[in-house]
């Protein structure tokens, strides 16, 4: 999804294959050893295949409304704030949304809701002040982050909408009901070679 928005943002072209992943394509593992999305190939063969360095690659191409600013003005926040968002956030929300299939208990998955809560936390304070995590306008870390808060939520709706992170919840509800994320989330059939069900995008 951040991926996705970046490229959206950047307004670049181009040729969207989804992959459906339990069903993958030998040409989509070619592109990607680890077999996971998004991949990102680029005219001259090279792949991208980490979403954080896709939506740089957008932005550093085209960057309209100076999404990475908050990358130059605070680097050592953003650094740390990417770190702990793919690294133990990340971590504790697969782990609370798909306890299952981490073969995890209640009272364990409901540990690890409070850990990334712990996260949220924090980042109400930050948007108490600023407004949004990139500062004061809507930047690369709140696109980087809110697919990852969206995921989180929708463990536990009822639960998250009554929480103490008001500031959150309502970068979030703008986020999902922006016209950015509702071109990104549109449906598309699964590609498969022969078919050459790509779009343009």
């Amino acid at each position: 999804m951040r991926g996705r928005c970046a490229v959206k943002q950047s307004g670049i072209r181009v040729r969207l294959r989804e992959i459906l992943l339990r069903d993958k394509p030998d040409e989509f593992l070619k592109d990607s050893a680890k077999g996971t999305v998004p991949v990102l190939r680029l005219p001259d063969g090279s792949v991208i295949d980490e979403s954080l360095e896709v939506m740089k690659w957008a932005l550093n191409t085209n960057d309209p409304d100076n999404w990475l600013d908050v990358l130059e003005s605070e680097p050592t926040f953003s650094d740390d704030f990417l770190g702990e968002l793919d690294g133990s956030f990340k971590h504790s929300l697969d782990r609370y949304k798909y306890a299952n299939r981490y073969d995890l208990n209640e009272i364990e998955s409901l540990a690890y809701r409070e850990k990334g809560f712990n996260f949220l936390l924090r980042i109400e304070k930050r948007v108490e002040k600023n407004q949004f995590i990139s500062g004061s306008k809507i930047g690369f870390l709140d696109i980087a982050s809110l697919p990852f808060i969206r995921q989180y939520r929708i463990a536990d709706p009822n639960w998250f909408d009554v929480q103490p992170i008001p500031r959150v919840q309502e970068i979030l509800n703008e986020f999902m009901s922006s016209a950015l994320f509702n071109s990104i989330m549109e449906k598309y059939k699964p590609w498969h070679p022969v078919e050459g069900d790509e779009v343009i995008f």
